[in-house]
């Protein structure tokens, strides 16, 4: 399945999610570009996750459309979502601890796609040098750095062609949210697409090219990330 003329590759138009009978989102519509990086900027309680968790089909929206290189998914299952090659990585990481890295990784294991080189462990080692000098130890023992990287990698495992972050920097230091805007580029140079939110507005101004605000489970703002003004990131995410 190829992207969709425009280069569109993932499109979100009239997304009504509800929790219960309380409403989340409100005619959800945006869209990203193949090979983009788009940073869904908001406050905590904004709708962010439950955009990431609607896309992905375990929070199911009540109405709207959800299209991945032309196909619709908003009716199908977390499984068959990630099997069409979109990765999520969650915000709380999820990894085994008990599992070593190595290990970790071939959970995440999907055939390769057509047209693309596949992602292996000694691959994904390059990648992340941290994870290559530790791979037979417990994911449970790594930092918090490292276990968000041994998320990503193990969402990479499965080959996508797209993969949404849940705020990637949260609660890491400094030195590693510089490695991580570094891996996330490199990432974007291997024809990846990749949708994320974000409370960090330099780091997301260092890797994005887009951002849309999310204020009260409605798109309130769309702009270049170079067009993103301290104002509107202030009135509307600022905590």
């Amino acid at each position: 399945m190829d992207t969709q003329p425009n280069g569109i590759i993932l499109q979100i138009s009239g997304l009504n999610t509800f929790y219960g009978k309380a409403q989340i989102l409100f005619n959800l519509r945006f869209k990203i570009d193949q090979g983009e990086i788009v940073v869904l900027l908001g406050r905590n309680g904004a709708g962010k996750t439950t955009t990431f968790k609607s896309i992905m089909g375990i929070v199911p929206p009540k109405s709207g459309k959800i299209t991945y290189k032309g196909v619709s998914i908003e009716k199908l299952q977390p499984f068959k979502t990630c099997a069409l090659g979109l990765g999520y990585v969650p915000e709380d990481r999820r990894i085994f601890a008990r599992l070593t890295i190595l290990e970790n990784l071939e959970v995440g294991k999907q055939p390769v796609r057509q047209g693309y080189e596949a992602w292996t462990p000694e691959r994904l080692f390059e990648l992340f040098p941290n994870l290559a000098e530790r791979r037979n130890q417990a994911g449970g023992t790594l930092s918090g750095g490292e276990q968000q990287m041994l998320t990503i990698a193990r969402t990479l495992m499965g080959n996508p062609e797209m993969i949404i972050l849940d705020e990637p920097s949260e609660g890491l230091a400094p030195v590693i949210v510089d490695e991580l805007a570094d891996t996330i580029q490199k990432l974007k140079n291997e024809g990846v697409s990749i949708l994320l939110a974000e409370q960090n507005l330099n780091f997301a101004r260092f890797i994005c090219d887009r951002a849309y605000i999310l204020y009260q489970g409605s798109i309130c703002h769309e702009s270049t990330i170079n067009e993103l003004s301290d104002e509107a990131y202030e009135k509307y995410c600022a905590l």
